[in-house]
């Protein structure tokens, strides 16, 4: 028996705009990890072009992408993401999958994210030391309940916190910039570079570091649902949003990378807070510590957003409990966000966020290879849906996005064992979980 038309005509608000998918890509992607990577990148690579040029080349993978995940968003404009377009391309069951493989990778995100706030804020405040995780907990609480009214809250919050991060950051590289490097020299005198199997090795390994600092980049997809115009908007806002994100982050190493020797960059485990000690003095940990806060409040305030989006799409489609698709006046599914709540409590409380953390970028992985894929088979399978975007170079540079997926994956497996297994193993126990979700529900399982 099929699911009942009332809860499959269960739809958000549509009140969100350009505004919000550009801040959205920028506030669920630009996080502490900027302020940290640098310096891991600075120990793999011996020159600074090259490090910039990394940076630039990861990001252009970014754009890669978005292209096809715009097509696919703005053709199937539904909250949830990508397990709507994997299971119309692939069938039911692949879609649950993967929906879940995407829910857990997201849910667990806020808890990190509420330790990292906990760690700074007790920086900033030594009177709180000790009470890292009760502070954690009181972001999530806080960044809950101000979500729980409606989208237009919601909206407001993150448009306010991606703002502020981004002039925050543009703060630190201007000073940067203005300050006296460390080395005359600044950007100017090239180090040399002796090409060979290990500088490659390493160049492949500083792309994977700066791959989880672009993490966020498909935000849009969540929330294409809730947009006015999907057609006009969802392009743009993949594009704006990546393209900001580009820029900010070669901004912020060439900042870096002015004011300080690469020497010095490789040995510093926060580069961010190096470089703003000598564009900034004394002053320079309270300044680093306040960018860190904000950069990290407005990546909370998207994930507190993004899973229960998910869940919410799962729910509405039998995947879930059919009260994860009820929603309240203001357009929130308040039940999912409640569950998140809880389930994000649970990570906090007992650190098993850390398992489900080295787990994401496998999930990630597969999540986005399905995806891929699906813009493949739909070309073939529906030709007629309609496209308001098509992927540049179809389907030349989605086949290179799908294999570059599909090549981290297998690098992945070999470098992180456990949670290969692991993720095979949730494959496994996928199934008989549908099958039983299904049969409760009522769901069709036609498209196995």
């Amino acid at each position: 028996m099929a699911k009942t038309n009332k809860q499959s005509e269960v739809k958000l608000k549509k009140v969100l705009g350009i505004v919000f998918g550009v801040s959205i890509v920028v506030g669920s992607t630009i996080g502490a990890g900027i302020l940290r990577a640098p310096g891991s990148i600075a120990a793999l690579l011996p020159n600074k072009l090259l490090i910039l040029s990394c940076w630039l080349l990861t990001g252009m993978y970014i754009l890669l992408c978005a292209s096809s995940y715009a097509e696919l968003t703005a053709m199937m404009p539904k909250a949830g993401g990508a397990f709507n377009y994997i299971k119309k391309a692939f069938g039911t069951y692949i879609g649950f999958a993967a929906g879940w493989f995407d829910f857990i990778l997201n849910v667990s995100a806020p808890a990190f994210f509420c330790i990292v706030l906990g760690e700074y804020t007790t920086l900033l405040f030594p009177q709180l030391q000790g009470y890292d995780k009760a502070v954690g907990i009181g972001y999530l609480t806080a960044f809950t309940l101000l979500n729980l009214p409606g989208i237009k809250t919601s909206s407001a919050t993150q448009k306010i916190t991606s703002i502020l991060k981004v002039i925050l950051l543009l703060f630190l590289v201007a000073g940067c910039f203005l300050a006296k490097p460390q080395q005359s020299s600044g950007l100017l005198v090239p180090e040399t570079i002796v090409f060979n199997g290990a500088l490659i090795i390493a160049f492949f390994k500083a792309m994977q570091l700066i791959l989880g600092t672009y993490d966020g980049w498909m935000a849009v997809s969540f929330f294409a649902e809730e947009d006015e115009n999907p057609g006009k908007n969802i392009a743009r806002s993949y594009f704006i949003g990546a393209i900001t994100i580009i820029t900010l982050y070669l901004l912020i190493n060439g900042a870096i990378l002015y004011v300080l020797p690469l020497s010095s960059i490789a040995k510093s485990p926060l580069a961010a807070s190096a470089a703003a000690e000598v564009a900034f003095g004394s002053w320079s940990s309270v300044i680093i510590n306040i960018i860190a806060i904000f950069s990290v409040i407005s990546i909370l305030n998207a994930y507190m957003l993004i899973p229960s989006r998910i869940l919410f799409g799962l729910s509405r489609e039998g995947f879930f409990i059919k009260q994860g698709a009820l929603l309240n006046k203001g357009g929130t599914p308040y039940v999912s966000l409640l569950v998140c709540y809880v389930l994000t409590l649970i990570f906090i409380r007992y650190n098993t966020f850390e398992q489900i953390f080295s787990l994401a970028a496998v999930m990630l992985t597969v999540v986005t290879a399905f995806s891929f894929a699906s813009l493949l088979m739909l070309r073939k399978k529906e030709p007629d849906l309609h496209r308001p975007y098509k992927a540049w170079g179809y389907p030349y540079l989605t086949i290179l996005a799908l294999t570059v997926s599909l090549v981290l994956f297998v690098g992945f497996a070999i470098s992180d064992t456990r949670s290969f297994i692991f993720v095979v193993a949730l494959f496994l126990v996928s199934y008989p979980l549908y099958r039983l979700v299904t049969k409760i529900n009522g769901s069709p399982t036609k498209g196995l």
